[in-house]
């Protein structure tokens, strides 16, 4: 299975290389695959941007992974306890 993290494009380099933001953590990925300007979300696969997303399912998503890393680290941390 592959997944794709929501990420908002924050600047833009030349040769279609841009700045992401995931919300804690900032890279670089390739804009190859999509025309999109800064402050617009992207999702973000293998380094490459592969498809703009509108702010409002930029956050919800963010939010939605947010939720099941928190999730996973709350049952680890009973696992470790066990």
């Amino acid at each position: 299975m592959c997944i794709a993290i929501p990420a908002e494009v924050i600047e833009k380099k030349e040769g279609n290389i841009g700045i992401v933001d995931y919300g804690d953590l900032r890279q670089e990925v390739r804009l190859d695959l999509v025309d999109v300007e800064v402050g617009e979300f992207v999702l973000v696969h293998v380094g490459f941007a592969i498809q703009r997303l509108s702010r409002e399912e930029g956050f919800e998503t963010r939010e939605i992974f947010r939720q099941v890393f928190a999730a996973m680290e709350e049952e680890a941390e009973g696992q470790q306890t066990s």
